[in-house]
């Protein structure tokens, strides 16, 4: 986990010897998140949270990267996972205030719970997935979002050994975030 983090800072550093402009903030909100049972008709929905840290590195007038570090509860209604998520968006402005997202997103298993029993063991420690989304910003620094990740990988692993390893399950998370960034 040191390593993830190391890596976010590292990226940031780089980013920002080309960047016009470089602004640091927060950001939390609202996770609607599902496990996709591939091999299953149902979907097993949560609501939960996110909370953390972004900054957002101007490349040009139109075009920015937003490196995020976030903690991200996710899962169904039946399984809550915990992540520390990094994304890192490519942010196109349409206009001067709204901007069309996509990108990366690698996160770490911090936790996995069902009926209060801790299953962890039963999960990959790391989950890989897309995200695409809108923003906006005010001159004051206020921020919005909408973003939807789509998971890449399976997050449950393959061992005859796991109640879950039938299953081929992947994150599906909505986020509604409002942020604010620190001039």
């Amino acid at each position: 986990m040191k390593k993830l983090v190391l890596t976010a800072f590292a990226v940031c550093g780089l980013l920002s010897t080309n960047a016009q402009e470089v602004k640091f903030g927060i950001k939390g909100g609202l996770n609607l998140s599902e496990i996709n049972w591939v091999n299953s008709k149902n979907k097993f929905r949560t609501t939960d949270f996110n909370a953390g840290f972004m900054a957002e590195i101007s490349l040009s007038e139109k075009f920015s990267i937003q490196p995020e570090l976030l903690f991200s509860g996710q899962g169904g209604s039946s399984i809550n996972l915990s992540y520390l998520n990094l994304p890192v968006m490519g942010k196109y402005y349409v206009t001067e205030s709204l901007s069309l997202e996509a990108g990366p997103q690698i996160g770490y298993l911090l936790s996995a719970k069902t009926g209060g029993r801790n299953v962890k063991s039963s999960f990959n420690k790391f989950d890989f997935g897309a995200n695409f989304g809108l923003g906006y910003k005010l001159n004051n620094g206020l921020n919005f979002g909408v973003r939807y990740n789509l998971g890449l990988t399976k997050v449950n692993k393959t061992s005859t050994a796991s109640e879950f390893s039938n299953m081929d399950n992947r994150n599906q998370v909505f986020q509604v975030s409002i942020g604010y960034f620190f001039f």
